[in-house]
């Protein structure tokens, strides 16, 4: 849905799949992502696809959109060329949220990432996304198999990319020639639905990567939350574990879908029934 900013007015409304059902946009514990141009970017869950037969419905599609005078347009989208199948098993693609990429040299210069539960992380033009080709995603700049479902978005710094999928280890990718490269993982295992980093930083130095643990989708509200800091510059070092030292920094019952939060050198934890907040001690 498109407000205006200072009336508050709604402008438009723009239906993923105006003639099937489902193709819902969820993102996982993301949202949508939008550039300087006011473009919005949204990932669509399971769905009937018939956009490239003509069609209005968008299952399982990165879409890119516009609002031009007071309505929304598709100024550009992309669709994995196993759709069907991802549709068919519950591997929705919007299980996972959109991040926007600084300017890249190379042929490339404004490049998006997206990961959703069918185990690919995608890097992708957003200025020629690809829409829709049988066969194989030959427009897509890469595809980075993680085997894992993602239910999150990864985190950049300083030509890096950060990303944690489900039942997965934190791996740090590193651009060269305008592609990604791994570079190293962690040690430790995130379990379903894996982690959204964030980072801080001073500017290109003293990168700390933050993550929270969650809990499996049907597990009972029971296990603490557990935040960890690793070394930008070496995710095999872990810094710091809230699980460390317990009895001081145990955080409350964790949830799913949360993001660590940084602000003025504390760290912010959103947990069942409470808000813990994490700084130096001095």
């Amino acid at each position: 849905m498109a407000y205006d900013a200072h009336t508050l007015a709604q402008l438009d409304v723009f239906n993923t799949s105006p003639d099937a059902v489902q193709s819902g946009i969820w993102a996982g514990d993301t949202g949508p992502a939008a550039d300087e141009a006011g473009n919005v970017f949204v990932a669509t869950g399971n769905g009937k696809f018939t956009a490239a037969a003509g069609g209005r419905d968008y299952g399982d599609s990165m879409l890119k959109l516009g609002v031009a005078g007071d309505a929304f347009e598709v100024r550009d989208y992309f669709t994995p060329f196993n759709q069907r199948e991802l549709d068919a098993d519950d591997n929705d693609l919007g299980s996972g949220g959109p991040v926007l990429l600084p300017d890249q040299p190379g042929p490339h210069p404004h490049l998006l990432l997206i990961a959703g539960k069918g185990g690919m992380l995608y890097l992708i033009d957003r200025d020629h996304m690809g829409k829709f080709h049988e066969g194989g995603d030959t427009e897509a700049v890469e595809e980075i198999e993680s085997k894992e479902s993602a239910f999150g978005a990864p985190a950049y710094w300083n030509r890096n990319v950060y990303f944690v999928a489900s039942d997965d280890t934190l791996r740090d990718f590193v651009f060269e020639k305008g592609l990604l490269k791994l570079r190293a993982r962690s040690t430790s295992r995130f379990i379903d639905p894996g982690a959204t980093p964030s980072v801080s930083a001073n500017g290109s130095k003293d990168a700390i990567i933050w993550t929270l643990s969650s809990k499996h989708w049907n597990e009972p509200d029971r296990p603490p939350a557990v935040l960890r800091a690793f070394d930008a510059t070496n995710v095999t070092h872990q810094l710091y574990s809230s699980e460390q030292n317990s009895a001081r920094d145990r955080a409350g019952i964790g949830l799913r879908f949360n993001i660590p939060m940084v602000v003025d050198g504390r760290v912010y934890v959103g947990a069942k029934g409470e808000l813990d907040v994490y700084g130096l001690i001095r």
